[in-house]
């Protein structure tokens, strides 16, 4: 396969899935937002943060506000990993690939980039609307990876789409761990608190992670949702999990089940080994933040790799 043919899926794979991101944090936080006090800087500035564009609100925004902060997150053009942008990279990307899809990826893909099309051309949202707007994201996204997995042949495109998709989920599951941490408490004295264990609740949810974790833990604990999150092996949207699912990925690409034949696979199986070796009071004691913060600098090491390892077009001598 081409270099570019397999980076135009992978890229196509990763907007998707940092859409669908998008709209769970945003969904869930309206949630949130009604059963916590009315501060919207406290409530809304985490949701920009996870998504590590904070520079750029600060730049096109004086200050934090729930409207402006849904607008810069799923509409604003000039926000490269708003919901609109990346559903209309994505569209662009699959219409480049169009012989390497089937008719009913294309086809919902494209249903997406209208529907998130006109919502963006709509002048006033009414709560209801934006819920209903999230919603339909997050089912759409569904939608297009159920399509995917039943009608794409298990060929190296389908790997490469894998690899995007679960690199793109595992550094988001990390920032919306990392946020919480840092972000959502202003006080220590509430750790354990009503409103700790609401944010908890909401954090799971955010991931789609509530109902799993409830059946394997039960209580709600910081400690056991971070080990949930971050070193559960049968939780598909785990840190760890995710990188299962990416090495045995990068393993059919590359042809080597044991060891590495590049950087991407050497780097990749480092860190999945690393957290296959570590307990969560491990995590604990070199401290969340900093353990998370190493793990996101890795994922971008990883996906830079990839890119050198496997889409880089070196010219003729």
């Amino acid at each position: 396969m081409l270099g570019r043919v397999a980076n135009t899926i992978y890229w196509m794979n990763r907007y998707l899935e940092r859409a669908e991101n998008y709209a769970r944090f945003m969904d869930v936080n309206y949630n949130l937002s009604l059963e916590l006090s009315p501060d919207q800087e406290q409530q809304w500035q985490p949701l920009v943060v996870i998504t590590g564009d904070w520079e750029l609100y600060q730049s096109l925004n004086e200050d934090v506000e729930k409207n402006k902060v849904i607008y810069f997150l799923a509409f604003d053009i000039d926000n490269p990993n708003s919901i609109y942008n990346c559903i209309l990279n994505a569209r662009e990307n699959a219409r480049a690939i169009r012989t390497e899809i089937t008719k009913e990826v294309w086809e919902q893909i494209n249903a997406l980039y209208y529907l998130v099309k006109d919502a963006a051309e709509k002048k006033n949202h009414t709560d209801a609307n934006l819920r209903g707007f999230f919603k339909d994201i997050k089912t759409g996204c569904q939608l297009v990876y159920g399509m995917y997995d039943g009608t794409i042949s298990r060929n190296e495109g389908w790997y490469f789409g894998q690899l995007g998709q679960l690199v793109e989920r595992a550094d988001k599951t990390s920032r919306v761990l990392d946020a919480k941490y840092h972000l959502l408490l202003d006080s220590s004295t509430l750790v354990g608190s009503s409103r700790d264990l609401i944010q908890w609740a909401a954090l799971l949810k955010s991931v789609s992670a509530y109902d799993m974790y409830r059946k394997k833990y039960g209580k709600l604990t910081s400690s056991s949702i971070a080990e949930f999150l971050i070193l559960d092996t049968e939780f598909p949207r785990s840190i760890l999990a995710c990188l299962i699912g990416a090495e045995q990925a990068l393993a059919t690409l590359t042809g080597s089940a044991v060891g590495f034949s590049n950087k991407a696979q050497k780097q990749l199986g480092a860190l999945k080994s690393q957290l296959e070796y570590i307990d969560i009071n491990d995590i604990i004691e070199i401290g969340m933040h900093e353990y998370l913060d190493e793990i996101q600098r890795k994922l971008n090491d990883i996906s830079s790799a990839i890119y050198n390892s496997f889409f880089i077009v070196e010219a003729d001598l």
